[in-house]
């Protein structure tokens, strides 16, 4: 392995907390639950495989009564029955080997498709903390590439090797029946060739685990730079970027190239070893025809069966390495379906009183981040909320106000204290039972490549029409979209690139708006707007916030003066409570945030 391919792969391996790998084809076991909802299919295209590999080492015996009889004076009128009986073999023969085709392939697609979806599924319900570890590069890697090895194998590789072991056993039992001498002199060197097999077959999985975990790392990594396109290309890093991408390329496909070579040497020894005691077996066989020990039908029957023991063995011996970077792969996803999201449902969860009213009560909490368990994101902290009540955090960066929203969503679990929802502890609540009755206004609103109603029905899937557009009316959105070519069904580029960051932000809200939740979360909603669309969305917002439990994070503190309460706070503490005016009068923090945004404002508007 190069330096650089050691390196990435032992970056790899530190990002996603990956064990050490497996030697084995053990892995492969993980599939059995996929499999076993068709296993009425699975023993179906077993049954024709067998039927197909039956009629194939039928066919050398016909061969023999052909040859033996069928050129004879004497058997001259049987020879329309032997060719007929070809026919019938061969016809039997492309039946099930139609049929096994079919079958396989249905099962292959149908288990990797079944294994997408669990693979997805499964990460859909990880908690934050993986995702802090491991790439999303990493992560769609493994749903498309290691998947389609899995689906090479299970559709096609692992079929065409079962057929070809069968081949193989069934031709080494009919060669022992047609001559023993000359198969005993076959036997002598399988050992050899099944131990080589198995040899190689080990190194062959070692560089197909180490090419797959290096392809993930380039996926990754172009992953990123694609998503972050504008900012490769504002800072002039496409040349650097294109030297470390072609980098990864490079260390990829070294070590495809080694897979590579140590297939072909295992490919070419197992052929040159087997073709070798076939060569000298006939050799012995021709002897003996001409001895009078053997007749000439029988030592083409013994001929083709050694033809398909050799040929079988060496397509075993080539899908083997299939299958062991099918085993690499499977490992792969199985390590993100095992991975237990650190945020889980309790044993027997609690249910929130009804009807939701949206109380919030901090007791005590504290919470360390796990990727900075060094630095205290809240210490202690403690505060409520009444149903209905709207309050602001305001506070410099890194101040824990995020943090308390990543809590309250239960993203995370707070190490000490707890936090309380209408009275009940959220760690014993359901997180998507907690979530339904949460809306939130990201400052970076995330938005999709579907259509603009479909983006604001992200909210509540199940609403009307009019619901969506009274939703975008209220968010000050309707009118940019009747503007939009197809109105509400006008398409959304990746991220909503086809639209401004205000566009973004009033979808957001719309969405929001939209959920009807009685807990509001609201980060920075009206930083992207401008002042005629601030207003507006002022005006929404403050229809969406009546009745409802809102938390606003702050950074401008011109859009939380009118709120009666403003929690202030500072490296993970609360240092201050009150509004807006009582806050000024006290100085400290909040009065020095004031002073400077204000006069700027002032300044600005002179």
């Amino acid at each position: 392995m190069t330096d650089t391919a050691q390196t990435q792969r032992e970056h790899l391996n530190r990002q996603t907390g990956r064990r050490p790998t497996s030697t084995k084809l053990t892995p492969l076991g993980a599939l059995k639950p996929f499999l076993a909802p068709y296993r009425w299919t699975i023993l179906l295209a077993g049954a024709a495989l067998v039927v197909a590999a039956g009629a194939t080492l039928v066919l050398p015996a016909a061969v023999r009564g052909v040859i033996d009889h069928g050129f004879s004076q004497e058997d001259a009128a049987n020879i329309r029955r032997y060719f007929l009986a070809l026919i019938a073999v061969v016809g039997i023969l492309g039946a099930a080997s139609a049929t096994r085709f079919y079958l396989v392939s249905w099962i292959g697609e149908r288990i990797v498709a079944d294994v997408r979806a669990k693979v997805f599924s499964h990460v859909l319900s990880l908690s934050p903390r993986f995702f802090e570890t491991t790439r999303t590069g990493e992560v769609l890697s493994r749903l498309t590439a290691d998947t389609t090895l899995v689906q090479t194998v299970i559709g096609s590789s692992a079929s065409f090797a079962l057929r070809n072991l069968v081949m193989a056993v069934g031709s080494l039992v009919m060669m022992g029946i047609t001559s023993p001498k000359l198969t005993a002199l076959c036997l002598i060197g399988v050992p050899l060739v099944v131990g080589l097999i198995l040899l190689f077959g080990r190194r062959v999985r070692k560089l197909s685990r180490e090419a797959q975990d290096l392809i993930a790392e380039t996926t990754a990594y172009a992953g990123e730079a694609i998503n972050a396109v504008q900012t490769v290309q504002a800072f002039t890093h496409e040349d650097t970027d294109r030297a470390s991408f072609s980098a990864a390329v490079e260390a990829s496909f070294g070590a495809a190239i080694r897979r590579t070579k140590m297939r072909a040497v295992m490919t070419a020894l197992v052929i040159f070893m087997v073709g070798t005691g076939i060569v000298v077996v006939l050799w012995i066989g021709a002897s003996d025809v001409l001895a009078g020990r053997m007749t000439g039908g029988t030592l083409s029957q013994f001929i083709l069966y050694a033809v398909f023991l050799a040929t079988g063995m060496g397509a075993v011996s080539e899908t083997w390495g299939d299958v062991q970077r099918a085993s690499g792969a499977t490992e792969r996803l199985m390590e993100i379906i095992t991975t237990e999201p650190e945020v889980k449902a309790p044993a027997a969860p609690l249910l929130l009183p009804k009807p939701v009213r949206g109380s919030i009560a901090f007791e005590g909490v504290s919470f360390r981040y796990p990727s900075r368990p060094e630095h205290a994101a809240l210490t202690s902290v403690g505060f409520s909320i009444a149903p209905g009540e709207a309050v602001a955090l305001v506070g410099p960066s890194g101040a824990g106000k995020s943090t308390v929203f990543q809590l309250l969503l239960r993203f995370f679990d707070p190490q000490e204290g707890c936090i309380r929802f209408d009275g009940v502890d959220i760690a014993q609540v359901e997180p998507s039972e907690l979530r339904r009755y949460i809306a939130l206004v990201a400052q970076d609103p995330a938005i999709f490549s579907g259509t603009i109603a479909e983006n604001i029905r992200y909210g509540r899937p199940g609403a009307s029409d009019v619901e969506v557009r009274d939703a975008a009316i209220a968010a000050a959105a309707d009118e940019f979209i009747r503007d939009l070519p197809d109105g509400y069904e006008s398409r959304l580029g990746e991220r909503g690139v086809t639209l401004s960051g205000g566009q973004r932000q009033r979808l957001a809200i719309a969405r929001a708006i939209l959920r009807d939740a009685p807990l509001l979360l609201l980060d920075e909603a009206t930083s992207a707007l401008d002042a005629e669309n601030e207003r507006l969305v002022q005006q929404g917002l403050a229809n969406l916030m009546h009745g409802r439990t809102t938390i606003v994070i702050a950074h401008r503190l011109a859009t939380i003066q009118r709120l009666k309460r403003i929690v202030v706070m500072e490296q993970g503490h609360i240092i201050a409570e009150g509004s807006h005016a009582e806050l000024v009068s006290r100085g400290g923090l909040y009065a020095r945030l004031a002073s400077l945004q204000f006069d700027e404002a002032r300044a600005l508007a002179s």
